[in-house]
């Protein structure tokens, strides 16, 4: 059994099938998830598990080198949480970032009911 991090098997094996310049989602629970899309279903119930704590466990594993969120976020709670965790990301219109989601090789669910709490994150190498 694994001591630590991302112990959910179908997340831990997505994330190990990732390379450089990869993106993939971590979305709210109301998120579409475009046909054809993997999507990895974390959620249990409506705030369970929260997305700030499914993010922290992901970028505490994969190496990233940009992130995409909803303009619409900013001053919003999910704004300010994406801000402090990822500074530089790249903000589009929702709109455009639903349709973003369609270039991603998965999507995480999450329980989140938090507006905006989505990122697309772009994987980079650790050296």
């Amino acid at each position: 059994m694994k001591r630590g991090g991302i112990l959910h098997p179908e997340l831990s094996a997505h994330l190990a099938r990732l390379g450089h310049t990869d993106t993939f989602v971590i979305g709210d629970a109301g998120l579409p998830v475009p046909p054809g899309v993997a999507r990895v279903d974390l959620a249990v119930s409506l705030g369970v598990p929260g997305f700030a704590e499914v993010l922290d466990a992901v970028l505490a594993e994969v190496e990233t080198e940009g992130a995409v969120i909803a303009g619409e976020a900013a001053g919003s709670p999910a704004g300010a949480m994406l801000s402090a965790r990822l500074p530089g990301a790249e903000a589009v219109p929702h709109e455009e970032f639903k349709q973003l989601t369609g270039e991603a090789r998965f999507v995480v669910r999450t329980g989140e009911t938090t507006p905006y709490a989505n990122v697309i994150l772009r994987c980079g190498v650790p050296f």
